[in-house]
């Protein structure tokens, strides 16, 4: 069973608070960012504010996972570098601890980081991204019910303006005229006396009454004017119309990793290859970030007047990697034959920080060792 002592525990606190403060304040700065995109739909379009915050809250858990290795590099270097600049490690070394027991608490959080990304990329996320795209869908379908202004063309999609010369609280309109493009060389204008506004099935139409559809015959140029005295018509887009295709951040990794090759284009069999060993491989960059900020640290002689150098190159390092794994994405992306370098510079500077930070202490164990047996045995 693993034990704590008090210097553990002491680290630990400030590292797990400083990582709950830094992550979910980085995380509301992106999340506030992300939904201004959203307020025109409270402002001009009657949205509630109940309803954004439920669309926008689902975006949450994408933004923690993205921001959470990096927050777990800064923390780790943070907090190292104070107490190494407040003589803590120095005391902390000159009391015996090892490099592995000084850096005991950083790979405890780096672990739970690595795990909770896990369970965010495999699970949380895809489900949270899933639910948002339906609710972002169906807001939009029924946008059209309450976008109608009196007095105003609206246009409801590129292809379908509407005009209401008057809008009743109780969803009836009066003076009503449509300009349809959604056919393909059948562009029709309607009018009509009056209407209603419904919504069925997350789909909104309006039902018109005493009118007349005009459509021009692009073949033969002739006007045909056809008089109802009830027509119902859909305002959703003939592409909304359709069943709503799903994104890859949406599906689970057993589908990204085996696609069901008749229902994607073949071309983007890597793409969605790419994200799922995105989400396998992010958590361990969590850990590797964690361990380059301890190598960065701990490695070396301590000095009184501190060292920013080492700080400074393992920020550089980071930014490195991730440019690097951008980089690596967009051409595995392209050849699949290239994903397995995406897990080696995930995986591979954890274990070269490991070498260095623990590599002197295993060999100097190892010579203890020997000469033990070997004063044993004479």
């Amino acid at each position: 069973m693993l034990r704590f002592t008090t210097l553990d525990r002491y680290t630990m606190r400030q590292l797990f608070l400083a990582l709950i403060a830094t992550t979910g304040g980085l995380s509301a700065l992106i999340w506030l960012t992300q939904s201004l995109r959203f307020v025109s739909l409270v402002v001009g379009r009657g949205l509630s504010l109940r309803v954004f915050l439920e669309l926008t809250s689902l975006m949450a858990p994408s933004f923690v996972a993205v921001v959470l290795p990096i927050t777990t590099f800064v923390v780790t270097l943070f907090v190292y570098h104070r107490l190494s600049g407040d003589r803590e490690l120095t005391v902390m070394q000159a009391a015996g601890l090892s490099p592995f027991a000084l850096a005991r608490p950083g790979l405890i959080c780096a672990t739970v980081a690595m795990v909770v990304t896990f369970t965010l990329n495999l699970w949380i996320v895809p489900a949270s991204y899933h639910e948002f795209k339906q609710y972002e869908f169906q807001i939009r379908n029924k946008m059209a019910a309450f976008m109608l202004q009196d007095g105003v063309f609206t246009k409801v999609s590129d292809a379908l303006t509407v005009y209401v010369r008057e809008r009743g609280h109780d969803g009836s309109l009066k003076g009503i005229m449509i300009e349809d493009d959604r056919v393909a060389n059948s562009r029709a204008t309607i009018f009509a006396e009056r209407g209603t506004m419904l919504v069925v099935n997350d789909q909104p139409r309006v039902v018109l009454y005493d009118g007349s559809r005009q459509e021009i015959d692009h073949r033969t140029g002739r006007l045909t004017i056809l008089l109802f005295d009830r027509n119902t018509i859909d305002l959703t887009s003939s592409k909304n119309q359709e069943n709503r295709s799903r994104d890859a951040s949406e599906m689970s990794l057993s589908e990204l990793l085996h696609p069901d090759l008749t229902q994607i284009n073949i071309r983007d069999r890597g793409k969605l290859a790419v994200e799922g060993w995105r989400r396998i491989t992010t958590p361990l960059t969590a850990f590797s970030f964690a361990m380059i900020a301890l190598v960065a640290i701990l490695r070396g002689a301590f000095s009184r007047h501190g060292n920013i150098t080492r700080p400074l190159g393992a920020i550089l390092s980071v930014v490195g990697l991730l440019a690097l794994n951008l980089m690596l994405q967009n051409l595995a992306g392209r050849n699949m034959a290239l994903i397995p370098l995406i897990l080696l510079e995930s995986a591979a500077p954890a274990f070269i920080c490991a070498v260095l930070l623990f590599g002197p202490e295993i060999r100097a164990g190892r010579e203890t060792a020997a000469i033990v047996r070997q004063t044993q045995e004479g």
